[in-house]
């Protein structure tokens, strides 16, 4: 203990190292200080920019612990440890879970696209990802539908924006599309009169675009009417039902046929083919 000099241990490793463990803590400090700062104007600019709260607050838990990273890393820098190995040590570390993690990440991407893009929201009635279904939730990773039956479909955000995304509700109006068959013999004239009066009777179809009522087709055992009203996109399924229902009662009461396929079948009775198959026999002989 007597050789130890006190004053040569103070100057050689106790005041440059205090130096370094003190510009480390230093450094860690203003950098939390700093990030605070930077995240939280990020955080104003992507809500001022009205985009998705999901992806703000994403967004900003990504951004800060990079940033935060930084400063862990410079502030061991400082303490001599060599930082290079272990940047080296967590890129191949962030490698091999971005490659474990290949499909979520994508399902990730795709929900950022979603989000930003918006092509539904929420209350939307949409057919995406092979699957319908009102727009409930849109989250980083998958998009909630409740079916019409009230039934829950958690669906990829990869599945959905790798396919076609149809939206019912983009458009505040839509176009029925109904068909009905009257048989040849009946009165061309009076069923399509029947057919206008029923949609120009009912108060949810819209003047403009004006509904058509016109034969779509002369097919092999009807005449086909196709009935083309406008309604509001919440009306569809109403006036769709209801109208299915008016026109089977008019036509009845109109005497009007609704065709349906029907095949004749030609019965040979027994006995008599095979007198006809024995005549035939005789006389070949």
């Amino acid at each position: 203990m007597e050789n130890i000099d006190i004053p040569q241990l103070i100057n050689i490793y106790a005041i440059p190292w205090g130096i370094r463990i003190v510009t480390a803590l230093v450094i860690f400090i203003i950098g939390r200080m700093v990030v605070a700062v930077v995240v939280g104007i990020a955080q104003k600019l992507m809500l001022r920019q009205k985009l998705d709260e999901t992806l703000v607050i994403f967004v900003v838990a990504i951004l800060r612990a990079l940033l935060l990273l930084f400063v862990i890393i410079a502030a061991l820098s400082q303490l001599g440890i060599d930082t290079t190995s272990l940047i080296a040590l967590i890129g191949a570390a962030g490698l091999a879970i971005g490659l474990s993690l290949q499909s979520s990440l994508s399902n990730f991407a795709a929900g950022v696209m979603l989000i930003i893009f918006r092509p539904f929201v929420k209350g939307n009635f949409v057919e995406a990802g092979n699957a319908m279904g009102t727009i409930d939730k849109v989250n980083i990773f998958t998009t909630t539908m409740i079916t019409p039956d009230n039934k829950e479909i958690i669906v990829p955000n990869g599945t959905i924006m790798s396919n076609n995304i149809t939206n019912f509700s983009a458009k505040p109006t839509r176009r029925v599309d109904m068909t009905f068959g009257i048989s040849y013999d009946d009165d061309l004239r009076l069923a399509r009169s029947i057919l206008q009066d029923i949609v120009e009777g009912d108060e949810r179809v819209l003047a403009d675009p004006a509904p058509a009522v016109v034969v779509g087709a002369l097919a092999d055992s009807s005449v086909n009417f196709l009935v083309r009203p406008w309604v509001n996109s919440a009306d569809y399924w109403p006036v769709f039902w209801d109208t299915t229902e008016k026109v089977k009662l008019r036509f009845d009461e109109a005497g009007i046929t609704i065709p349906f396929p029907q095949r004749e079948l030609h019965i040979t009775r027994y006995e008599t083919a095979m007198a006809t198959e024995q005549a035939r026999t005789a006389v070949a002989e």
